[in-house]
């Protein structure tokens, strides 16, 4: 039997013994991704990162503006093979390599995009699927350039679930003995990325982009311990108190500073651009949406509302989004706290799946489950269906058992 899997997580053998003894292993590189022939714009680092962070002021927004059109522009260059980016394209490549292994139909496992090409090819290939399980699932309705305008109830919960976190590590990191006080000083720091404030960090001076792109989230409690470090060396960093990162922390500065290519950004963004148009060409209408929702979204909202490349792209996508509406059997696993694929959103893909179940793991604030959280009862149960092809009878609620930060 062969199991396609997009990625390879290395722990997949070592986090399902009994599952990999049984398959054999196919990892696949999408399209334009990896040892693919790659799609490479030449989008430095700094600006692609940056390009979506966007002040409370109308200069900082002409800045996104210009930062995204000039990535869009570098990718003129590409304009012949932009439109064949598109997942439903990297499906029929999935098909490809199902033919080639001489498979009538495989299974396959899929995280985040992974659950999209998962969803798109049971929806073209309906008879060439076995099993399929689709971890942290996005909102196949909305999936594109402009999916993340919804986002913030979650993005909020989650940073809500952190601030409870690092109240109770008070002693440690000293943002705040209550969740309110925790969430006040990542206030002040926003503040001062809007007032646009360059943080001096160690040898580093931090513009408000930089900023705001570290500190708006994190996608996993095991991230947690980590995060409260950076949060303290920002908050004192805003108060003008001189601070010294470690290693570990001066490394990521220099990553989200650097002038070099962000590889894969730009293969990224063009799947994006290819699956979906953007809602508008005209930056006037994030603009409105942005100012619109500011006060109700102070901290995720002008990012997930603003402009993004394919605002500008050089093409169009050569066919219209997939619509998922197929009864393939399907294991449909999430947590309720996914602050990157919201459960909002994972609800739609089950109900887009008449022939799916649901693996929720309750109480969760992280993306990415199967083989990642640890939790033995999400883990149990995808297993057991890898493993007999048998959905369970009904959806499953699992609470949450592995180690929390």
């Amino acid at each position: 039997m062969t199991w396609l899997v997009q990625g390879m997580p290395p722990w997949v053998p070592g986090g399902a013994p009994q599952v990999a003894a049984r398959f054999d292993l196919v990892a696949i590189d999408p399209r334009f991704h990896g040892r693919s022939t790659p799609l490479e714009c030449g989008w430095p680092t700094a600006t692609a990162q940056s390009a979506a962070w966007v002040g409370p002021d109308r200069r900082s927004f002409e800045v996104s503006v210009a930062r995204n059109r000039d990535l869009a522009s570098r990718c003129a260059g590409q304009a012949a093979l932009l439109p064949y980016a598109s997942t439903r394209n990297v499906a029929r490549d999935l098909d490809a390599v199902r033919a080639a292994l001489g498979e009538p139909a495989v299974s396959f496992v899929g995280w985040s995009w992974g659950s999209y090409l998962g969803a798109v090819y049971a929806q073209l290939f309906p008879g060439r699927v076995d099993r399929l399980v689709l971890d942290s699932a996005v909102n196949p309705d909305t999936y594109g350039p402009d999916a993340s305008g919804a986002d913030w109830p979650a993005q909020m919960a989650e940073q809500r679930n952190w601030a409870r976190w690092a109240a109770g590590h008070d002693d440690r990191y000293h943002l705040g003995g209550t969740t309110a006080q925790a969430l006040a000083s990542l206030d002040v720091i926003r503040r001062a990325a809007d007032r646009g404030r360059t943080l001096r960090v160690g040898r580093h001076r931090l513009d408000p982009n930089a900023i705001r792109r570290i500190v708006l989230g994190t996608d996993t409690e095991q991230m947690y311990a980590q995060w409260g470090h950076l949060m303290r060396l920002f908050y004192d960093a805003a108060r003008g108190v001189p601070v010294t990162p470690t290693a570990e922390q001066d490394a990521m500065f220099d990553w989200v500073s650097s002038t070099e290519v962000a590889a894969g950004a730009s293969a990224f963004a063009a799947s994006l651009c290819a699956d979906r148009a953007a809602r508008s060409r005209d930056p006037e209408v994030y603009y409105r949406d942005i100012q619109a929702h500011r006060a109700a979204e102070p901290m995720y909202g002008p990012a997930n509302r603003n402009v993004t490349s394919c605002t500008f792209w050089p093409t169009e996508p050569a066919e219209p989004p997939t619509t998922i509406g197929t009864t393939v059997p399907a294991l449909i696993v999430g947590a309720t706290g996914d602050p990157t694929t919201p459960y909002a959103g994972q609800l739609v893909m089950r109900r887009a799946m008449a022939g799916a179940r649901l693996v929720t793991l309750r109480g969760a604030y992280r993306h990415g489950v199967y083989l990642f959280d640890g939790d033995a009862c999400v883990d149990g149960a995808v297993n057991r269906y890898l493993l007999d092809g048998a959905l369970p009878p009904a959806d499953i609620t699992c609470a949450r058992t592995s180690p929390k930060p």
